[in-house]
């Protein structure tokens, strides 16, 4: 055999050039093969247990040797004070302030004859854990976010609504969470720091981001008075409001340049406080983000308590009044891959090969040989081994390689796609690690997470690619206390992935997609054995599914039709109400379109747009409706499409939807047919006893909701140049 047939095997069997040597420990995953079973070296990682840096030098000597050692030799992230951690890691100071009084929580009993006595909350997942919002309302005054203030109004009764204070934030303000005569808000600021590198002469400027935590005094809304003032290092990711105690989570990129490392800080105002402790697992990642968890009693501000834990880069939260749980994708190091190429060669190639050459090649791979003298070996004993062969052997060894190595790089693709769940417990404020977890697949959202008992449970979509093909399905897994798998049900609608899933007591409705939309009714009674009861095939998908009672679920998403290509083309938005009475039959009592193609509603996506009332008969979602083809616009000079933008009001019962009216906040008619995405775009809706309030950036509008006539409207505080420079709205 010549040269060229040797290189044109050794391509095919995907052999490559050995990385250097590394030590590591290995985590080991099994391999069905069909001469038997192998071992697979999948994973360099370490201990996976909870540790904790002692000092800012153990953090940055952390970091120098993961650079090393996943290849990522320019650093991470991309920087916080220069005077580090020190001593002050960990230490929590009590600063005194100003007394506050001990409002009640927001309750539908009425406290005064001018407060509503039935009245609409943030629509939440989890009972008793509140979402903060830009929008809330306590039955008698609504709190909004407009752009930069934050706006009161004396919202009931409707028709003498009024603005009551408009208090400016000084950065931009996101959420809110309203406890009795308390108000927190959360906004995001830019902040320059200034660092020093190892033997640098004078502190560099970095612009970084921090979260701050507002709290107001709310007894005179007329004039809020702010009672703290907290910031943290890092971007605002979420948070959750249990009892008088606030947890939010900010996230930072981990800053290490020139033996630099930026260590996340608090402070009260403008004073430094506290510099969390900070906590890591010693697994390989590619990049580090600093999870700076904190708490606030909304009624106590005098002090904070935080935690950081440096992990990957989270997507999704969910939490039940007893946990957190964080979850992030694996994301490997470059070195990972690396080690891969040799793995894969000694583990998978090597033992198809003949028994005198498999010998002769363990006999130079334990030797002490370089890696490349090793290699120079091994090939001459492969081309020796080829020459030998006849045509029908090498046709065979060909074949047995290359089902192998895909076997093998299908595991290793379902090890590196797994999402890993951290879980972190919360109570009275405190904060305590758990413990860690791992599945296979990523996560939609956090309604793909629930909390039910001692178990949690999530649903997960695995994707993949081998060699020569792309996988896709979906998985149920059940996880203990210790978030170890105790039951599965895998290879869900393979070929097609989740869209939508609700945990509801036992079951579980998880809607996937491709070309139909199957909604799965999953029993969960059992957690060791989860089994699919029935499912639905009908067109189109829901991304937001509700519960309308125990046995009825609501649905939001976008009708589907198949076009003149043999494909599927999405159409308009879709509410369906879904009848699970029984499991194993699940049908559809009704569905009502919205709109043509490119309509779309926030209640796709954010289920806090979501209004829904069962003993109103109430339904109300945003929608931005697309009502008519193409149209050249000389005004701007490219062509638009109409588009409407407002809330839909309908009518449910478990007979179906009927239209009740809808409500735009445009004046007028051409800039509400061609203006996408505007400032008066409804988002958010809420009622007080039979008063619709409607919140878009521009305005408050006061709808009865016995009919939809108009009732009052004010006008927030809006500024066009915030809003084309920055898209604030």
């Amino acid at each position: 055999m010549n040269k060229k047939v040797v290189i044109l095997i050794l391509a095919m069997t995907s052999i490559a050039i050995f990385s250097g040597c590394v030590q590591a420990d290995m985590k080991t995953i099994d391999m069905e093969k069909g001469t038997g079973n192998i071992t697979v070296t999948a994973i360099p990682e370490s201990t996976q247990e909870l540790k904790k840096f002692s000092s800012a030098y153990e953090l940055r000597e952390y970091l120098k040797a993961s650079a090393q050692s996943s290849g990522a030799f320019n650093g991470f992230g991309s920087g916080r004070d220069f005077a580090i951690a020190g001593s002050e890691m960990g230490r929590v100071m009590a600063i005194p302030t100003a007394a506050i009084s001990k409002g009640e929580a927001v309750s539908i009993q009425a406290p005064s004859s001018d407060t509503a006595t039935d009245y609409s909350k943030t629509n939440i997942q989890v009972e008793g854990v509140d979402e903060a919002d830009f929008v809330k309302n306590d039955g008698k005054y609504i709190y909004v976010i407009a752009q930069n203030k934050l706006v009161i109004l004396d919202a009931f009764p409707a028709s003498d609504a009024k603005i009551l204070s408009s208090t400016l934030i000084e950065g931009r303000p996101k959420d809110i969470f309203v406890n009795g005569d308390r108000i927190l808000i959360f906004m995001e600021d830019t902040d320059t720091v200034y660092g020093i590198a190892e033997y640098d002469y004078m502190p560099r400027p970095r612009d970084t981001m921090k979260t701050v935590a507002l709290v107001y005094d709310i007894s005179n809304r007329e004039n809020p008075d702010e009672i703290a003032n907290y910031s943290i290092s890092g971007n605002y990711f979420q948070s959750r409001m249990i009892g008088d105690n606030v947890y939010f989570i900010a996230k930072d990129p981990v800053y290490y340049y020139n033996d630099f490392v930026d260590m996340p800080v608090i402070r009260k105002g403008s004073a430094r406080i506290m510099a969390p402790d900070v906590y890591y697992f010693d697994n390989p990642e590619q990049n580090y983000v600093f999870h700076t968890i904190a708490s606030i009693n909304i009624k106590k501000t005098d002090s904070i308590n935080a935690k950081t834990f440096m992990m990957g880069y989270s997507d999704n939260l969910y939490v039940s009044q007893n946990n957190i749980y964080i979850t992030y994708r694996k994301n490997m190091p470059v070195l990972y891959y690396e080690l891969q190429r040799e793995e894969r060669f000694y583990e998978v190639v090597l033992p198809l090969l003949p028994q005198d050459a498999r010998d002769k090649i363990n006999e130079i791979k334990n030797s002490n040989l370089g890696q490349h003298e090793k290699w120079d070996k091994i090939s001459s004993i492969l081309e020796d081994t080829f020459n030998r062969m006849t045509e029908k052997e090498k046709q065979k060894y060909q074949e047995d390689v290359q089902k192998a190595i895909e076997e093998y790089e299908m595991k290793l693709a379902q090890e590196r796609e797994k999402t890993v769940i951290q879980k972190i417990a919360i109570e009275n404020g405190a904060i305590e690690y758990k413990t860690k977890g791992e599945v296979p697949g990523s996560l939609l959202n956090q309604f793909s997470m629930d909390e039910s008992g001692d178990y949690f449970r999530v649903a997960a979509t695995s994707q993949f690619w081998t060699t020569n093909s792309n996988i896709q399905y979906n998985n149920v897994y059940v996880l203990d206390k210790d978030l170890k798998i105790a039951g599965k049900l895998e290879k869900i609608a393979q070929d097609e992935r989740i869209y939508s899933t609700r945990f509801i007591g036992n079951r579980l409705y998880m809607v996937t997609f491709k070309r139909i939309d199957p909604l799965f009714v999953i029993d969960l009674a059992d957690p060791n054995k989860p089994q699919v009861l029935g499912q639905l095939k009908i067109p189109g998908f829901s991304d937001y599914l509700h519960p309308y009672d125990e046995n009825h679920i609501i649905g939001v998403g976008k009708e589907t039709a198949e076009n003149e290509w043999g494909g599927v083309s999405i159409k308009g938005v879709k509410v369906s109400l879904f009848d699970v009475s029984d499991v194993n039959n699940p049908e559809q009592i009704d569905t009502y379109e919205i709109g043509k193609a490119g309509t779309d509603s926030e209640a796709l996506r954010d289920h806090k747009a979501f209004l829904f009332d069962k003993k109103k008969n109430l339904l109300v979602i945003p929608v931005r409706e697309v009502t008519g083809k193409e149209q050249y616009d000389s005004r701007y000079g490219y062509y638009m499409q109409k588009v409407w933008q407002g809330a839909y009001v309908f009518d449910i019962t478990l007979n179906g939807f009927k239209p009740k009216g809808k409500i735009s906040h445009f004046d007028d008619f051409e800039e509400q047919y061609y203006y996408w995405g505007s400032p008066g775009a409804v988002r958010r809706s809420l009622f007080m006893d039979d008063v619709l309030y409607t919140i878009s950036a521009r305005k408050v509008m006061m709808n009865d909701l016995k009919d939809i006539s108009g009732i009052n409207s004010i006008d927030l505080p809006f500024s066009k140049n915030l809003y084309d420079q920055y898209g604030w709205n």
